[in-house]
């Protein structure tokens, strides 16, 4: 009997712990999601009030150096080409005319991405993926996924603008 007691004490001590060290994981990565996602947010408020005017753009001040560097090698191939190897449209807006007040809301999807759900005038859709790093305080943008088959901002510029070079 006495023992069974102590087995259950054990284990209910066990227990209050692990839901304890659960707890106090939880909280810090809370507190990432929300630096990514407020992140995120700033990006699009800044860059819907300029209008997508800024230079450099309100992307490369947001981003990484790799991510700054990729966008580096388009700007340098279209100044010397007069032709652009980038995606094409304004990946933030994923559109080459943006709506700037156009209803968006911002998430983390489980892997970890700020998911971009951008509402066309239409009710159609599109999302846009971040992948963001940070420290306690910053983050900043390592990647733009471009669609739900996982393409590559920073890739596509990397080849599409090394191999045209």
């Amino acid at each position: 009997m006495q023992k069974s007691i102590f087995l259950a004490v054990g284990l209910l001590i066990t227990g209050v712990f692990a839901v304890t060290a659960s707890a106090n994981l939880t909280e810090p990565l809370q507190m990432a999601f929300a630096l990514k996602v407020d992140t995120i947010a700033k990006m699009y408020e800044q860059d819907a009030y300029n209008q997508g005017q800024e230079y450099p753009s309100t992307l490369q001040q947001y981003a990484n150096p790799e991510l700054q560097a990729a966008m580096q090698l388009e700007q340098e191939y279209f100044v010397k080409e007069q032709v652009s190897c980038h995606i094409g449209y304004d990946v933030l807006w994923s559109s080459q005319d943006p709506d700037y007040a156009q209803d968006k809301t911002f998430s983390m999807t489980t892997t970890g991405l700020v998911q971009v759900n951008l509402v066309q005038v239409d009710d159609v859709s599109n999302q846009v993926y971040y992948e963001l790093v940070c420290d306690e305080s910053v983050c900043q943008i390592a990647d733009v996924i471009l669609d739900s088959e996982g393409t590559s901002l920073r890739e596509h510029l990397i080849k599409s603008c090394r191999s045209l070079k």
